[in-house]
């Protein structure tokens, strides 16, 4: 046991050496001994709750909350970065179905789909993973495709650019601004491809094996250019030519979305990724929600904006919205990831849904939770007569199970009250 690890507050869930500390997500506060600037920098940040622990100076009160994930503190008085894991309580395997269920719920993602098991850590895992994926998109040869190109040349390429001929060359006929497409493999699956590479390199913890095999990737991917931070990913639609690249994509699109970086007063650099559990969570029970209730004449709408008063001042997004065949509202749910309470599910998603219920003109809403502290609940407001039921999804189980669990609530979303209908072959209600 190191010197850290013996001044831990006792109960707390987590391992730390001179440089690095790992947490777990929504465990109880670990005390740490941190540079000062460096504690100040992960407070003034959104990766951890960080404070200077009031019992002994020097060091710091750590805790994680919903994100996971690993961050790294830079300065140059630092010897070498100090770095901050956060691992899930859901085994790696279980969040990487969430999120490939929640990104691609047709495409065919189960258990086994990228083999993370060996990697007890969300980034290594996640390295591992699209590194997989990308060699599989590569393995018969890079993609191309037709892109857009302006540029000035000594001879005619597509068209000429009249007005930005005369803008820029004053009437002189040499150089040209000329337009015209290029068959080239710089296309945007490539290039968000070789952009999620490039970043995955620059991440704390990705192992030696894994970051060679990223590094031959990169190679593979040497004439296309990587998106520049901070700009706009370039857009791809999905269609038969990229299907063998659609699945890497999307793992790499959820690398650069949980991309972060931050520079600190002083010299500071707070880089790294993050996975938002409460997000996860929300994408995956209402993408699940939409697929087991589709096939009927009903429409299921996500994030749908309402209004909650009358003059339209005060806006509603609801994560889940179900429509009749007339158009009206009929259901509505919200996803909730943690119950914080010790007695069971937090009041105040109560008072928010009811007042989804009430502004839509419904008699039943319906919260779902990841596994709490309670059981189903359902209540009925007193002098409104709706009713709102709190379901809670074990997050533990296999992907099978997990996915039952969601057609039962998804049939109780449609029918409500009224007598359960049978499943059809699936899971999706009839």
């Amino acid at each position: 046991m190191t010197a850290d690890e013996e001044g831990s507050r006792p109960g707390t869930a987590a391992a730390h050496t001179q440089s690095c500390v790992t947490l777990v997500e929504h465990a109880p506060a670990v005390s740490v001994a941190l540079p000062d600037g460096v504690g100040r920098a992960l407070a003034a940040g959104d990766a951890v709750d960080a404070a200077p622990d009031p019992y002994t100076p020097g060091r710091w009160s750590l805790r994680a909350g919903s994100k996971v994930g690993a961050v790294s503190v830079t300065a140059s008085g630092l010897r070498e970065p100090f770095t901050v894991r956060v691992t899930p309580k859901v085994p790696i395997t279980r969040l990487f179905f969430l999120l490939g269920y929640s990104l691609d719920p047709r495409g065919g993602w189960r258990d086994g789909e990228v083999d993370v098991a060996e990697h007890r850590d969300l980034v290594p895992a996640l390295a591992h993973a699209v590194e997989r994926q990308v060699d599989r998109a590569l393995r018969r040869g890079l993609l191309q495709g037709y892109r857009a190109t302006e540029e000035s040349a000594l001879v005619v390429h597509g068209r000429i650019r009249e007005a930005e001929q005369i803008r820029r060359r004053f009437g002189t006929m040499l150089p040209l601004e000329v337009a015209y497409d290029e068959f080239t493999t710089d296309i945007a699956e490539n290039r968000v491809l070789r952009t999620a590479v490039e970043r995955l390199l620059r991440l704390p913890g990705v192992p030696r094996d894994v970051r060679r095999r990223l590094l031959h990737q990169r190679a593979r991917l040497a004439d296309v250019t990587p998106v520049v931070r901070g700009r706009r990913l370039p857009a791809w639609r999905p269609s038969r030519l990229n299907a063998r690249y659609q699945h890497a994509l999307h793992l790499a699109r959820a690398v650069l979305d949980g991309a972060s970086v931050e520079h600190a007063p002083g010299g500071l650099r707070i880089d790294g990724f993050l996975f938002d559990m409460n997000r996860l969570f929300e994408d995956f029970v209402t993408v699940a929600l939409r697929e087991a209730l589709s096939g009927t004449d009903h429409t299921v709408r996500l994030q749908d904006s309402h209004h909650l008063d009358e003059a339209s001042a005060v806006r509603m997004r609801p994560d889940l919205v179900l429509y009749g065949p007339d158009g009206t509202p009929c259901a509505v749910a919200d996803a909730k990831y943690k119950a914080e309470k010790r007695g069971g599910y937090p009041d105040a998603d109560l008072y928010q849904m009811l007042a989804y219920c009430t502004a839509l003109g419904l008699d039943e809403g319906h919260l779902v939770y990841a596994k709490g502290n309670a059981s189903h609940a359902a209540h009925r407001v007193r002098h409104a007569g709706i009713m709102i039921h709190q379901h809670a999804l074990d997050l533990d189980q296999d992907p099978a199970g997990l996915l039952a669990d969601i057609a039962q609530i998804a049939r109780r979303i449609r029918y409500g009250r009224r007598e359960q209908a049978p499943l059809r072959a699936g899971g999706a209600p009839v």
